[in-house]
């Protein structure tokens, strides 16, 4: 059976377990928007989400005030906000012991853990299998000080590469330009293998933010308070796309 993995906007449909669009191709690079709700009213999140209905996907973190020293919420609250949307789920998972708690999320869109929370790049592509056949996505993520070389000859058993630009844990930070380098690394190995693994870029982006990125080769842009911080969420997000899509059509 052919099993097609997947990039994922707003048109969602299901293919062998995989949520998502359907591609025969590798995909040049995408302009999604992925509001994170670690910035929304937890006191209403299915009114928050609501106000970003333009939203590509919506980023969801979970710590655990071990691998960060913040902590937000976990299954249930994700789970809870799963329910409430038809918009694609990307969860991040600022833990500890990923390959015990991971798989427990593989009814979410994408399910990415850090490279940082497993023994190496070995275990890394061990657990990404798992989450592979349990039916969802899997993303590694890096740190500001993380590199990204040690992934470069297994970007094709990930679906997404996140990039933090600023140190995991707290938002609100502002953006760190180095870590682009890493995305232009990983466009280049991406773009050289035709591979549709994804980008993605999460700490202190917004319009200002957006271009550089998309210049470098992000894909995803993740976005806290950015959006939810502001008076009209879903104007931001339409500018934080514009932004980027300028970029990359420059």
């Amino acid at each position: 059976m052919l099993v097609t993995r997947v990039k994922c906007g707003r048109n969602i449909v299901e293919t062998c377990g995989v949520v998502g669009p359907v591609y025969d191709e590798p995909m040049s690079q995408q302009t999604l928007i992925a509001p994170s709700i670690l910035a929304a009213d937890f006191a209403d999140l299915a009114g928050e989400i609501a106000r970003v209905p333009g939203a590509d996907w919506l980023h969801i973190d979970v710590m655990d005030n071990h691998f960060v020293p913040n902590l937000s919420f976990g299954l249930p609250v994700a789970e809870a906000v799963r329910r409430r949307t038809d918009t694609f789920t990307d969860v991040h998972l600022m833990i500890e012991d990923p390959e015990r708690w991971a798989p427990e999320y593989a009814a979410f869109g994408n399910v990415t853990f850090h490279l940082e929370a497993v023994a190496d790049v070995d275990a890394a592509v061990a657990l990404a299998a798992t989450l592979r056949a349990a039916g969802t996505r899997a993303g590694i993520s890096v740190k500001p000080g993380t590199a990204v070389e040690p992934l470069l000859d297994h970007l094709a058993d990930f679906d997404l590469v996140l990039v933090m630009s600023v140190e995991p844990g707290f938002g609100g930070q502002s953006f760190m330009p180095e870590v682009l380098e890493k995305v232009r690394a990983l466009r280049t190995r991406i773009d050289a293998e035709g591979l549709d693994t994804l980008i993605e870029i999460d700490g202190g982006i917004g319009v200002e933010t957006a271009a550089g990125s998309a210049a470098a080769g992000v894909d995803v842009y993740v976005a806290g308070s950015s959006v939810f911080g502001k008076e009209d969420p879903e104007a931001q997000v339409t500018a934080i796309r514009a932004a980027a899509v300028a970029a990359v059509q420059s």
